[in-house]
């Protein structure tokens, strides 16, 4: 857009446009999202980012009302941005501390990666990873009351000493002058976690309920919950539990965290933005998809919050109903035996990671009635994902992990298709031989329906909950 254009968005304060660009603000040195109450601004003291790393590469400090920190991002990009939008991932799951590991973790040479994101996002891998770490930084010392040391460990920086330097540098405050300026709001472990409106938040908590895992998952009310476990990247285990409720005032949702998850709160907050299909650019989809998302605009596709219990979940979903499914997976979690204390007494125990499904033995799913077959599929899901040759998510590599899975005997096109689209990420993943897929559809083969849904690239993932949406197909 041109600089008319953004201040034009800029005026209508559009939650739209929210994350997708930000407004610096040459007068006060500050940069604010485009839903910002404050007083707008002449346009002749405008200056406008696509990303708020640029704008803090330019000398911005995030404005204290509409905390930047918490605008969406962007949802998955054309073929072009794709590793690009993998390693933004890495990064906001602080799941590498530099370029060199990101590179590393990419497959690509480090020079390759600073060619990707400045194209991308118009400043190089080291400023978006110091971008990421500040505002994660901020975010922890307004919505927690961690001391500071811990925060500038679990923001990702070396130590406190890097902490307060780059605090100091780019916001011109100390961490603890900072938080005076932003007291404490009530609730010590809850985050606001913003998307674009419209959201189906009705819709995406019947997906929920109607799969909820007994004593792992909680649907009451207006609000989901569930027991997590994480692993971190020095290889240490992390259990609890989280709580998520709608802020439509806000457009947020809000996240309540356990404290035995402090140290992983940015990989958490990653998690669940992708649970709830946060980033995801609901008009671009009305637009593509057309007379197919209405009058139900706002869908969402289900995420995942590890990608282990989604291969479970497809696995024992081959031909039988949701309902059977249901059964079959909740006794995998039963015989885990991973139990987690939570104040919720329907929440007890998680859901096993794929290091837990192999200490299960043979005997003991088959006395559950569990088939040798799934639990030999599982076996080797699982000893792929533990040593490190199958990532299940969002910044792997689609395509890859698409044709990984095929390999595996007993995946076929459903299966990795419906792991992909919820595991991954991945806009444009279609179950053409799902069932209801082709029965909504009024098609005999997976080909036709493919065929139809060609019209609905690159966001056929969304026509797949549209079609069970429309076909009241939960």
């Amino acid at each position: 857009m041109e600089a008319h254009d953004y201040y034009q968005a800029l005026l209508s304060h559009d939650a739209r446009f929210d994350g997708r660009f930000f407004v610096g603000v040459t007068s006060t040195g500050i940069y604010c999202r485009p839903i910002c109450r404050v007083k707008t601004p002449s346009q002749a003291n405008c200056l406008f980012f696509d990303s708020a790393a640029l704008a803090e590469a330019q000398g911005f400090r995030p404005c204290l009302r509409c905390r930047p920190e918490q605008a969406p991002g962007l949802s998955q990009m054309d073929a072009t941005h794709t590793l690009a939008h993998q390693a933004a991932q890495l990064i906001k799951q602080a799941k590498v501390q530099d370029t060199a590991q990101l590179a590393k973790r990419l497959g690509v040479s480090e020079r390759h990666v600073r060619r990707l994101f400045q194209q991308a996002f118009g400043v190089a891998p080291s400023h978006y990873l110091r971008t990421q770490r500040l505002l994660m930084a901020k975010t922890l010392l307004t919505d927690t009351p961690l001391p500071v040391h811990k925060i500038a460990i679990y923001a990702g920086f070396g130590s406190t000493t890097q902490f307060y330097q780059h605090f100091k540098t780019y916001y011109q405050l100390t961490p603890n002058a900072w938080r005076r300026t932003s007291p404490l709001q009530a609730g010590a472990m809850t985050f606001k976690l913003a998307y674009r409106p419209p959201l189906d938040w009705s819709h995406l908590l019947s997906y929920f309920k109607t799969r909820c895992l007994k004593g792992v998952e909680l649907v009451d009310g207006q609000t989901y919950s569930r027991t997590v476990a994480l692993i971190d990247t020095q290889g240490k285990w992390h259990e609890g539990w989280i709580s998520i409720s709608p802020d439509p005032k806000q457009n947020a949702l809000q996240l309540t965290i356990s404290d035995s998850l402090e140290a992983v709160i940015p990989l958490v907050i990653a998690q669940v933005r992708s649970l709830c299909d946060l980033d995801c650019e609901p008009d671009t989809i009305h637009q593509a998809l057309g007379e197919l998302a209405s009058p139900a605009t706002g869908l969402r596709v289900p995420g995942a919050w590890d990608g282990f219990e989604i291969a479970v979940r497809a696995v024992m979903g081959q031909l039988v109903t949701v309902k059977a499914a249901l059964t079959l997976v909740g006794r995998i979690a039963d015989l885990a035996a991973c139990k987690v204390e939570t104040p919720y007494p329907a929440l007890y125990q998680r859901f096993p990671l794929a290091q837990d499904f192999l200490n299960i033995s043979d005997e003991t799913f088959s006395s559950y009635k569990i088939q040798p077959r799934k639990v030999a599929i599982l076996r080797h899901i699982a000893t792929l994902i533990v040593q490190g040759e199958l990532v299940l998510e969002s910044s792997a590599d689609y395509q890859q992990t698409y044709q990984r899975l095929l390999q595996i005997k007993g995946i076929g096109p459903w299966s990795a298709s419906y792991i992909a689209m919820r595991t991954l990420r991945w806009p444009d993943a279609f179950l053409g031989d799902d069932y209801w897929i082709k029965k909504l559809l009024k098609v005999s083969t997976a080909k036709q329906a493919e065929a139809i849904a060609q019209q609905w690239k690159p966001w056929r993932s969304y026509a797949v909950m549209y079609i069970w949406r429309n076909g009241l197909c939960t």
